[in-house]
């Protein structure tokens, strides 16, 4: 059997609201990062060339089978758009040699190349550029940010000089799965709306994650994959996640999963609980309430849901059921259950955090009834439970 060497880690290690979530110090981010995950895609590179001493310092604080990946400068990419006829042959020589401290030692990954959204009729030189890339030497990726690249043509032109296609998961382009080179690189950008970036995965959505990877694995010996979505700490998280899926995460990275995956239910938990204990209940309308449990754009968007889209067919002293949209919520006041079954709940139920729908069923129900179930859960939010179909004991 083929068996391919997977690495999995971040874009970036240096952010620091991923103190508390995954780092626990503002001191040493990354020998911290380095102690979880195998490899590291370096950002700050395509913002301006390193200094040596910079690179030095990674390779000599790296263990051993550490890979570093790095984007190429965007001097390259962005300012020169990747023309020969402007001296990138140069620039990316300038650029490897201050890189070679980590191929010396063995800790090299691949150079990304990623290209801003033009099309592919702008660069008229694409073929005289890659013929400029040493790939006798380094591994090279290429990410394109324009639908009219992923053409048979393009994919050609990387298997004839072994550049990888990048496989993304983001908002502008579909996630094509295309093997072009002997090493395959994916970068999950997040589904957010500006930015991208700002976005946690839920399992369901990496889930759909496992069989693609599985069968690059299976093409090719050594996957490259890094999460970008760097807010809050969504990266770290979604990367172990995707290893705890692969079956590939170590009891080190298991138990920092579990860290995390605690620290985010409990903090958002926390919160409300110090929130309430500053609210005045007696003078907080129905929205006030309602911002306890979820931003404001959520509530916009429960507002929005048209009445024909909500039945409320149960309301009484022990139970309330109603359909919103195509959705069930169950909310049972005996036993401080609500069951629910949307996919933003699925994320965010276990921080004990509503979605749209929830919203649009309280501003629905009479004021008194709302407002008293609210309360009931600011103030006593340890006894009750948020739950799904699938982990339910209804």
């Amino acid at each position: 059997m083929f068996f391919s060497r997977v690495y999995i880690g971040t874009s970036g290690w240096d952010y620091d609201d991923w103190i508390g979530p995954f780092y626990t110090s503002e001191k040493h981010l990354f020998s911290q990062y380095i102690e979880i995950f195998n490899t590291v895609e370096i950002n700050s590179t395509f913002y301006s060339y390193p200094s040596i001493n910079f690179i030095k310092g990674l390779a000599r604080v790296a263990p051993p089978g550490f890979r570093f990946s790095a984007k190429i400068p965007k001097e390259i990419t962005h300012k020169k758009r990747l023309n020969p006829s402007l001296g990138i042959e140069n620039d990316l020589n300038r650029f490897l040699k201050i890189m070679d401290p980590l191929r010396s030692n063995r800790l090299l990954g691949a150079f990304l190349i990623q290209l801003p959204p033009i099309t592919v009729e702008e660069v008229p030189y694409f073929e005289d550029f890659l013929n400029v890339l040493p790939t006798d030497r380094y591994r090279f990726a290429i990410e394109f940010r324009h639908e009219s690249w992923l053409s048979d043509k393009v994919y050609s032109l990387l298997e004839k000089y072994n550049v990888a296609f990048t496989v993304v998961d983001e908002p502008l382009l579909p996630p094509v799965i295309k093997i072009t080179a002997g090493f395959a690189y994916i970068r999950w950008h997040g589904r957010g709306d500006k930015p991208w970036y700002y976005y946690m995965y839920s399992m369901k959505e990496l889930e759909e994650w496992k069989p693609r990877v599985k069968k690059i694995m299976e093409e090719v010996g050594i996957v490259f994959g890094y999460f970008n979505n760097h807010f809050r700490g969504y990266a770290p998280t979604n990367a172990l996640q995707m290893l705890n899926l692969l079956g590939l995460i170590n009891s080190r990275q298991r138990r920092k999963l579990q860290e995390i995956e605690y620290y985010f239910q409990r903090k958002v938990v926390e919160l409300v609980k110090e929130k309430a204990r500053k609210f005045e209940f007696e003078k907080a309308s129905i929205e006030d309430l309602l911002l306890l449990f979820l931003n404001r754009k959520r509530l916009e968007r429960g507002r929005e849901i048209p009445d024909s889209r909500l039945e409320i067919y149960r309301i009484d002293k022990e139970k309330i059921e109603a359909k919103v949209k195509d959705y069930t919520v169950i909310i049972d006041l005996k036993d401080k259950r609500v069951l629910h079954d949307c996919a933003d709940w699925e994320k965010r139920c276990a921080s004990m955090q509503f979605c749209k729908h929830l919203a649009k069923l309280f501003f629905s129900m009479p004021e008194e009834l709302a407002r008293k179930v609210l309360t009931d859960i600011a103030t006593n939010i340890d006894d009750w439970e948020f739950t799904t179909p699938k982990s339910s004991r209804v």
